[in-house]
């Protein structure tokens, strides 16, 4: 199949696995679009319903919930990694060419920088409206491993290194369902590393959630039975880890890298799972067998 091809069919798996291949379809290909979606690394649903991605040239876009339909609300004109929106207030958007995080205002659409010079490769952001942090990896080299993860205040933007690392490849992240720890992947480790809160909300011990994993680990995302998902960038599949931790399981993969397409960030609507696929132009979703509530609204619940 030529690298440029829509596709917009099944395809093949390269062993057992939970969820039949079926399961998962092209929910919007980009590729001829306009805008165009461009290797998107992104995703996330919002309160309006609609699956949230970003480019690789800074435009942060929305596509309908059948598929139908797509729209650019704004751009940073940089690289668009990581996405997370705090309740039904802002989108935040981690931006890799100006080391940046942006905040975008989801009442006027205005879109602005949030974070202060410091961190270098913003990866991935979480939102903890309970503590009002917003955590974000950030991602060194395995030669330059440096601060890990930072946290922000969620009004202000004033941040500092929450956990120093050192972590091989620090990349998506999730909290846990009890909100005591913060989920890490180590992409290079093949590890996912949970991080538990002080009482100050400081950084306590990190210790290993699950290792040896089959695939390199990109993004996560909990489904409301306390089991982690977890895309993986290579092989292209998506793995289901239990509630608790231990061993992975491969959910769902693509041995030809057509559907899923090194998918790297996944988000829950419900029991629909999308999937960015950094390696074409199109989002991904998964009929699961399991569901779970949207991050926006798990933000939105918790009070100042």
């Amino acid at each position: 199949m030529m690298a440029g091809a829509a596709m917009h069919h099944g395809f093949t798996t390269g062993g057992p696995t939970l969820l039949p291949a079926e399961r998962a379809t092209v929910l919007f290909d980009g590729i001829f679009s306009s805008p165009r979606l461009q290797h998107p690394e992104g995703v996330a649903v919002g309160p309006d319903g609609w699956v949230w991605a970003g480019s690789e040239n800074g435009q942060i876009l929305r596509i309908a919930p059948d598929g139908s339909e797509i729209e650019e609300v704004a751009s940073t004109g940089g690289f668009l990694l990581g996405l997370a929106f705090d309740g039904d207030r802002a989108l935040f958007a981690c931006d890799s060419r100006y080391s940046a995080v942006f905040r975008l205002d989801l009442a006027d659409r205005s879109l602005a920088r949030f974070t202060a010079p410091g961190i270098e490769v913003p990866n991935y952001a979480v939102v903890d409206r309970a503590r009002g942090r917003l955590y974000v990896s950030d991602t060194r080299g395995p030669s330059d491993p440096g601060p890990s993860i930072w946290s922000y205040d969620l009004e202000t933007g004033a941040g500092e290194v929450w956990h120093g690392g050192p972590f091989d490849f620090a990349n998506g992240m999730a909290l846990s369902p009890e909100g005591d720890a913060l989920l890490l992947c180590e992409t290079f480790a093949r590890r996912i590393t949970r991080i538990a809160f002080r009482a100050d909300g400081s950084a306590g011990a990190a210790t290993t959630y699950s290792d040896d994993l089959p695939g390199l680990p990109d993004g996560l995302a909990f489904d409301d039975a306390g089991a982690l998902f977890v895309g993986c960038y290579e092989p292209s599949r998506v793995l289901r880890i239990p509630a608790g931790g231990g061993a992975a399981e491969i959910y769902i993969e693509d041995a030809t890298a057509h559907v899923l397409a090194h998918p790297t960030n996944i988000a829950f609507d419900g029991a629909a799972l999308y999937t960015a696929n950094l390696g074409r132009w199109h989002v991904t979703k998964i009929d699961t067998d399991t569901s779970a509530t949207p991050l926006w609204r798990r933000s939105a619940d918790k009070t100042d």
